[in-house]
This record gives C-alpha cells, structure tokens and sequence, in this order.
C-alpha cells in the first residue's frame, strides 16, 4: 500500500478506521506502516519494561534483510556461471571449426582468447627436440617449447606435489616468459594440463590475465577442465 492509497481515504477518522478493519492486510503488508505502529507502541511502554513483541519483529526483519541479500547474491551468481559456461562452449566450437592443426592452434591466441577475454592464451609443449622446429615454428608465438619436466614444475610452482588439472592462482615469476610477454603484465593466470598421449611428453595451457583477480584458487574448474578436454581430443585427432 502507498502514502497516495491511503490519502484517498481522506481525512475522516471513521472512514480511516472502517477502511483498515475492513482491509487490515493493507497495513500488515506495508513494512514502513508496520514499524510505525510498532514505534508508537513502544512509546508508550515505561523504560523498565522489554517489548519482546517489538523484539521479535526486528529479529524478522533482520532475518528477511538477510534472506532477500542471500537470494540477490544466488541470482548474481547463477547469472555469472551461466555467462561463463556460454563463453567456454563458444571457444570450444571456434576451436573445431578449422580444417587443420595449424588454424586451429592460431586460433587460440586470437579467436579464442578474445571470446574468454584474455591478455595472453598460450601452448606449452614438452620437447627433447631442440628448437627450432620447422613444424612448430610455423605455428608461431601460441606455441612455447619448454624442457622436459619444466610443465610440472611450473604447474606446482618448483613446490610439488602433482599439480592438478587445472591451477588458479597470480602470476608465478616466469610467467612472462610462459605466456610470451614482458615480465609483471600478466595479474593472474590459468595453467590446463593436457595429456597428448601415450608415448608423448604432457602438454599445458596457458590462460593469461591483466586482472589479478580473474583467476584465484578457491575458484571453479569444471569449465575449464571441460574446455581442456575438448583441446586434448582435438589435438590428439591432428597428432595421429
């Protein structure tokens, strides 16, 4: 109910008090009438004595504030989760449109680091090979030849044990060097460790951010041990 409901009324007091006990869940529903009954009432009380009504009334009120900020916050949330999962389900199928292996490498600092809104998208490979080499190279700066064992190490940070399959966290020392840029422009980043198969050195993806905060533990992994998943079949499908 609002202050103009209750104006047209007018100002007759046995228009007023027929009007509420006729319709009194128009005064229950309405919390600012509610409070000032409850305040008028309490007026009257002497100071020794505890309203334990009024009491209540606030405790529920307290309660309600709390429930409808619980439910924003859940909203917010769920709207979050569903922007992210659009955007890792549209990188994915960039990445399996191309016809060969090196299209759909090149995409992944292009394409697809633009759709997941990223500063640096990146592949590291394991090789024994010394580079160059003539297949990779021509993949240019998406790909980054590391030593054998050097994923591991900078998956746990030279800390062990096994990383896990997906690694939140700000950027490690290194990172410019990993995601192809000058040291202290990437805030945070996403590693992807990717199994290429049997018989070959593991492989990982370097997800980079300006942001500090886009990437932290404690955060999801379904999505993007999902998005891994999809890169690994892709690459396993051109490596065969």
């Amino acid at each position: 109910m609002t202050n103009t409901e209750i104006a047209d009324w007018g100002n007759d007091d046995d228009v007023l008090r027929t009007r509420i006990l006729a319709e009194p869940a128009l005064i229950l529903d309405d919390p600012e009438l509610m409070r000032a009954l409850v305040a008028a009432s309490d007026s009257t009380l002497g100071d020794n004595i505890v309203d334990l009504r009024g009491m209540a009334m606030q405790r529920l009120e307290s309660r309600l504030a709390q429930l409808d900020e619980t439910h924003r916050t859940v909203i917010a949330v769920a709207s979050e989760n569903r922007a992210s999962m659009d955007q890792i389900h549209r990188a994915a199928l960039r990445l399996l449109e191309d016809d060969s292996f090196e299209e759909s490498l090149r995409a992944l600092d292009t394409d697809v680091a633009e759709i997941l809104r990223l500063d640096s998208l990146r592949l590291v490979l394991e090789r024994t090979q010394a580079w160059p080499d003539p297949a990779l190279a021509r993949l240019g700066e998406v790909v980054h030849v590391a030593a054998p064992g050097s994923i591991e190490s900078y998956m746990t940070a030279g800390r062990g044990p096994v990383a896990r399959r997906v690694v939140l966290r700000a950027a490690a020392p290194g990172a410019g060097v990993v995601h192809g840029v000058p040291e202290g422009v990437i805030g945070s980043e996403a590693l992807l460790r990717l199994d290429l198969g049997a018989e070959r050195l593991p492989g990982m993806l370097a997800m980079g951010s300006a942001d500090p905060d886009q990437f932290k533990p404690g955060q999801g992994t379904d999505l993007l041990a999902f998005f891994a998943d999809v890169l690994e079949r892709a690459m396993r499908r051109w490596l065969a």
